[in-house]
């Protein structure tokens, strides 16, 4: 099939041939993209909010939530988030997505992690890649548009409640609670976090209990919300 890009410029390499005599054209013109099967990509945005007094270690976050209105996890809160376009890349995702479902819009995305278990979607196989957002709560709207039902700040609180040593591994556990009164939210899940000790810390979070959030969105924020408070603890606090 021919090439996905028009422009081969940055791909000829040293422009010889490869073993079977073909140009890198003539490769292009016989590979077949669909001959394994492959994934399907996304991306979720994890978006906190503060009330615009200056971010410190006190601050009360809250992280925006969708309700999501289509199978799967339907009724459960979710990140806002969806499959990328084929040609865009994925902060542009981010952004698209999270202004579709919220509203919101021109904020700074940065990308913090990669959730990739073979088992996290019924439809496909299905990778996404987390986006982390800090913004002021007064100077974005939300309202709820396409897969959303509907759209809310949540009030989230993140506490360790137990920590062990076990050989090689360190296994943290983490109490995660997001509550909107006025909408009537209170959602709990419950996250843990291992992490291999040593110079390589292979690190993974898990979900134990879900408790109204699909999927594996808690651990997702769990790891959002930790990081941001790395940061504030170590005087990163410019927005």
């Amino acid at each position: 099939m021919p090439s996905f890009l028009k422009d081969l410029t940055p791909f000829y390499g040293t422009g010889e041939k490869n073993s079977d005599g073909k140009t890198l054209e003539q490769f292009l013109e016989e590979y077949d993209p669909y001959k394994y099967r492959t994934p399907c990509c996304t991306t979720d945005a994890v978006v906190f909010s503060h009330s615009g007094q200056p971010v410190s270690k006190d601050t009360a976050f809250k992280v925006l939530l969708i309700k999501r209105k289509n199978h799967p996890s339907i009724g459960f809160w979710a990140l806002p988030g969806g499959f990328i376009n084929l040609e865009e890349n994925l902060e542009e995702t981010a952004r698209r997505e999270l202004e579709e479902e919220t509203g919101v819009q021109g904020l700074a995305v940065e990308q913090f992690a990669c959730y990739g278990d073979w088992n996290r979607d019924p439809r496909a196989r299905v990778i996404t890649t987390a986006y982390m957002a800090l913004t002021e709560e007064s100077r974005v709207k939300v309202q709820a548009g396409d897969d959303a039902a509907d759209a809310a700040w949540c009030v989230i609180h993140v506490d360790e409640t137990s920590r062990r040593e076990t050989g090689e591994y360190r296994e943290v556990i983490y109490a995660l609670k997001a509550e909107n009164r006025e909408k009537e939210i209170s959602l709990s899940a419950v996250v843990k976090r291992t992490e291999r000790k040593g110079l390589i810390r292979e690190k993974k979070y898990s979900v134990s209990e879900g408790g109204g959030i699909a999927v594996d969105h808690a651990a997702i924020i769990v790891q959002a919300f930790l990081l941001l408070k790395e940061r504030i603890s170590a005087g990163d606090t410019e927005d």
